[in-house]
């Protein structure tokens, strides 16, 4: 993709008014920037009333807004794992969240082929900033295995509950902070604490945020590499639990609407002010996603830099409405969608995504094509002008020609399983998407038994998935159940009996 005249920029160097490095055809940058469990209706470009998204509202007034784009799973791993492979769920190695001792998760293969490897292949810098959970440092799933450069924040997913932990890791060595240790999962007040005092609050707040000290490593990687193509994986853990933000954010939702204080009970910590803390933690976010586009422009890239904005999976709706003081109803997170986090029902899965390039992307565009988060790598490389490097066995499928305003014919079938939350797949062909649940046997012993339901929704007419036709439409579930068959590889690290058992006739 031509970017400057190439006689231009050679006769601008022989003038000695641009450098060699700057004179040669640089491919675009790339910022990819994930939310923790930010809902489709989460923010303002998205039909968000309450919450303040000006620099992502911006981001889409001059880009292209997707109204139905898929995270990689419902849960965090194994959406990211989708993310970083172009590999759906029935096919990727990490498909629900597993622990690792002492501190990570289960790592994906030393071989894997991820964004970052293919990119760094092609001549980036590679730098990740936030939370990574796709295994510990020394393991295979080591993010400096994997391809990347650079690496500031969260290896774990259960240490990332803390925005105020007293250490954060800095490549492959512990940076210590000034924080004092917070327990992220103490759920209660101490008896006898006012639950309607702030100061009671004061001690599960530090000195350092994470989220600011992460965001600023990520400008500095931005800065570092100026003069050079780069690859900058932001996966943010806003606005995951624990409810927490500094005051001067705080400050702006405080007393903006009925917030009755979340004394514990339910999981993570209390706040005085849950629903103004949610709030003021996405606008915190957005405040540095702006800053980025800021700096962007700033140093000359804005022409040639790719920003892509998404979430790993829906809001905490649905059976975790309420926990931890999120209430996910009030602000209508999941925009009108089913459920949420841990359901392949639409607001478990349907995210927002937006992207913007300047000068490439049609400004203000709205796209209804469905993308997935499988479809990020080729399209990465089909923009990186590295299609032929593109490897041969993904699931996904470049977008990059919608991207760049030509037609494009329409996604044959999206793909999902889960074996969390009592096990799920679903399976989207045009406006209809079955979905099955119940797979995994509740209970323990001889009492542990499934009970296995199939439901059918023609999305076109019933966004809500609130009409089950799978009744009425016999033809349609058998056809899908046959693709959903084929679409499941069993793994010895996550069985799935009841997908496995098909799988195998």
């Amino acid at each position: 993709m031509k970017l400057r005249p190439i006689l231009t920029g050679a006769m601008l160097m022989l003038a000695g008014l641009i450098s060699p490095s700057s004179a040669a055809e640089r491919k675009p940058n790339i910022i990819l920037i994930i939310a923790d469990d930010l809902g489709y209706g989460d923010i303002g470009c998205y039909g968000q009333q309450k919450i303040r998204t000006p620099n992502l509202d911006r981001m889409a007034a001059e880009g292209m807004r997707f109204t139905q784009a898929y995270s990689g799973n419902a849960v965090c791993a194994p959406s990211r794992c989708v993310l970083m492979t172009g590999l759906h769920p029935g096919h990727a190695h990490v498909r629900d969240n597993k622990s690792v001792q002492p501190e990570g998760q289960e790592p994906i293969p030393a071989e894997t082929i991820t964004i970052p490897k293919l990119l760094k292949a092609q001549g980036y810098a590679t730098g990740a900033f936030g939370k990574w959970g796709l295994g510990p440092f020394g393991s295979s799933g080591d993010p400096l295995k994997q391809g990347l450069d650079r690496f500031y924040g969260y290896n774990c997913q259960a240490k990332a509950h803390n925005f105020y932990p007293t250490t954060l890791w800095d490549n492959d060595r512990k940076a210590t902070l000034d924080n004092p240790e917070i327990n992220a999962h103490a759920n209660k007040l101490s008896d006898g604490a006012d639950p309607n005092n702030p100061a009671t609050y004061k001690q599960f707040i530090g000195k350092q945020y994470s989220a600011d000290l992460i965001a600023g490593q990520a400008l500095r990687f931005i800065r570092d590499n100026k003069d050079r193509p780069f690859f900058l994986f932001f996966p943010t853990t806003v606005p995951h639990l624990a409810l927490q933000v500094p005051e001067d954010s705080l400050a702006e939702y405080l007393g903006k609407w009925p917030d009755p204080p979340y004394a514990g009970g339910r999981g993570y910590l209390p706040h005085f002010a849950p629903r103004a803390a949610y709030a003021a933690m996405i606008t915190r976010m957005d405040r540095e996603i702006g800053r980025m586009m800021d700096l962007v422009k700033e140093l000359g890239l804005d022409d040639n830099t790719l920003f892509i904005f998404t979430s790993d999976n829906g809001p905490l709706n649905g059976t975790h409405q309420g926990l931890a003081g999120t209430d996910a109803v009030f602000f209508n997170s999941a925009g009108g969608l089913r459920d949420g986090k841990g359901s392949l029902y639409e607001g478990g899965i349907r995210e927002p995504f937006i992207v913007r390039w300047r000068g490439h992307i049609a400004a203000g565009a709205t796209c209804e094509r469905v993308i997935a988060f499988e479809d990020v790598m080729p399209t990465f490389m089909e923009l990186a002008e590295a299609k032929d490097a593109t490897p041969r066995n993904l699931d996904g499928i470049s977008f990059a020609p919608t991207l760049l305003g030509k037609k494009q014919e329409p996604r044959p079938f999206l793909y999902r399983e889960f074996p969390g939350y009592g096990g799920q797949q679903c399976l989207r062909v045009g406006d209809w998407k079955i979905i099955r649940q119940n797979l995994m046997p509740r209970g323990r012993g001889k009492k542990a038994r499934a009970t296995p339901s199939i439901e059918l929704y023609n999305l076109k007419d019933d966004i809500a998935e609130t009409k089950d036709v799978a009744a009425q439409h016999a033809d349609i579930v058998a056809k899908f159940e046959t693709i959903m068959r084929e679409q499941h590889t069993p793994s010895s690290v996550f069985p799935f009996p009841a997908l496995d058992a098909l799988a195998a006739k």
